[in-house]
């Protein structure tokens, strides 16, 4: 039978695990705060950003929001983020991508404070994840590759050994989620395949496992994976259907795959309500942390 990757599900019973912690971090006079920096209002980010306060509001977690105009510029926006940093309420705080064109979106990020980073993407945090493959990591992941190993963690699909491919080299996960597939805990062994790539589909049949993150629909089809293949379908793409007369959110990898795998994660209803949830674990820890330190 083909297992379906529930992220939903798995998502809300962490919540719920999270909301316990945050509890206990009550009762120690501890309240994590998670904030958030949107600039302008693109209608994917402002969607987004919601949903991330609604996840805030249902598990105890304080909601610290930042909205800046499209206009705001470089300097302003810095501004924002430093008051971010000193703000003691504020436990980790994203900065919504993209930012408007023309501002420099890495100089940006290199300003978070690395302890409150809660989306795990600050340098030094991923220089932290390069130098440590084996034992604990006391600093924040990154959101959407912590949150594929979780969802085949709590179906117990083991990677030890296995033979992932990864399609896409997207900061997000194609760069990242290496780093933690191939730490000694997880053991698998990991291909990068990008635009530069020769015979991708080769690259792909060979592979125990596919996760797809180019943003192209429908990418992933029948003839391209071996039977019994686990699918983790990240990719994004908005997509017209004409039947319907609106549009669609499409993952990469093409519904028709799914009676061939072993598992696979639908798109939308996967790995991204996963992603949600990793960054409210994120905050979560670092309230943790900090309260073992005072």
């Amino acid at each position: 039978m083909v297992i379906r990757l529930d992220g939903k599900t798995t998502a809300a019973a962490i919540k719920a695990n999270l909301a316990r912690r945050v509890e206990r971090l009550a009762q120690r006079g501890i309240q994590p705060g998670l904030g958030t920096l949107l600039v302008g209002d693109d209608p994917g980010s402002v969607r987004y950003v919601a949903g991330k306060h609604a996840d805030c509001a249902e598990i105890g977690i304080r909601s610290i929001r930042r909205d800046l105009p499209a206009d705001a510029g470089f300097d302003r926006i810095a501004d924002a983020v430093r008051q971010m940093n000193e703000d003691l309420a504020c436990t980790g705080y994203i900065v919504q991508l993209p930012l408007p064109e023309g501002i420099d979106e890495n100089a940006i990020i290199d300003m978070i404070d690395p302890a409150k980073d809660a989306d795990g993407m600050h340098p030094y945090n991923l220089g932290e994840l390069v130098l440590h493959v084996d034992g604990r990591i006391d600093t924040p992941l990154p959101c959407t590759p912590r949150g594929v190993i979780e969802l085949l963690d709590a179906y117990d699909i083991d990677l030890n050994g296995r033979e992932v491919c990864v399609l896409g080299r997207g900061i997000t996960i194609g760069r990242t989620i290496g780093l933690l597939l191939t730490r000694r805990a997880v053991n698998a062994t990991v291909t990068l395949c990008h635009t530069g790539t020769r015979d991708v589909a080769e690259h792909m049949r060979r592979a125990d496992v596919i996760v797809a993150a180019m943003g192209s629909a429908g990418f992933v089809r029948p003839d391209m994976i071996k039977d019994g293949a686990i699918l983790l379908d990240v990719g994004v793409s908005r997509v017209y259907d004409e039947q319907a007369g609106r549009w669609r959110v499409r993952g990469d990898v093409d519904p028709s795959c799914y009676e061939k795998a072993h598992a696979y994660s639908p798109n939308p209803g996967g790995v991204g309500p996963m992603t949600r949830a990793m960054l409210l674990a994120n905050v979560v820890e670092m309230a943790e942390r900090h309260a073992e330190l005072s």
